[in-house]
């Protein structure tokens, strides 16, 4: 995350994802400056794509 709230891509989100799927979760919420290397991912884990902290908030609440 970045100071002015930005979402920051990581790297290895493919595996991140893949372990988080491993532990059991249904939904992960990711960069949307990740989702161009997402579109080849075959998973069975929502993924929500957003770009800012207010962003997540707003979806979590």
């Amino acid at each position: 995350m970045g100071l002015s709230g930005e979402i920051r891509a990581v790297n290895r989100v493919e595996q991140r994802i893949a372990e988080a799927e491993k532990l059991g979760f249904e939904k992960i919420i990711v960069s949307k400056y990740n989702v161009k290397t997402l579109n080849k991912l075959k998973s069975g884990i929502e993924i929500i794509a957003l770009g800012k902290v207010e962003e997540v908030y707003q979806y979590l609440f």
